[in-house]
């Protein structure tokens, strides 16, 4: 597969890739998404439930489009996404840390 493939597929890209349908990647996209959102509510149920289902498909859109995720297993995903979440809160607290000007 293609890395246009694999950008398509974790929203990274619009472009279609050469030999590839727009709906055909438009349901890979959804199949990946659903397979996240599936497996790490079932990890995460706490996190699943203190977030609104707009605040969880943004979490997990950016979470797919920017991890460093690379397994074909998504049983690897639960110790990705924790890593990520250490990620976004480490961007937050350096955010909240610096000065206004």
């Amino acid at each position: 597969m293609s890395a246009g493939f694999y950008d398509y597929v974790r929203g990274r890209s619009d472009a279609v890739p050469p030999g590839y349908s727009e709906p055909g990647l438009r349901a890979y996209r959804h199949l990946v998404f659903l397979g996240v959102s599936q497996l790490l509510a079932a990890h995460f149920p706490p996190l699943r439930e203190r977030l609104s289902d707009e605040e969880w498909r943004f979490l997990l859109a950016n979470f797919i489009r920017t991890s460093a995720w690379e397994s074909n297993f998504y049983g690897d995903l639960a110790d990705e996404f924790v890593t990520y979440l250490a990620s976004v809160q480490s961007q937050r607290n350096t955010a909240e840390a610096e000065p206004d000007t």
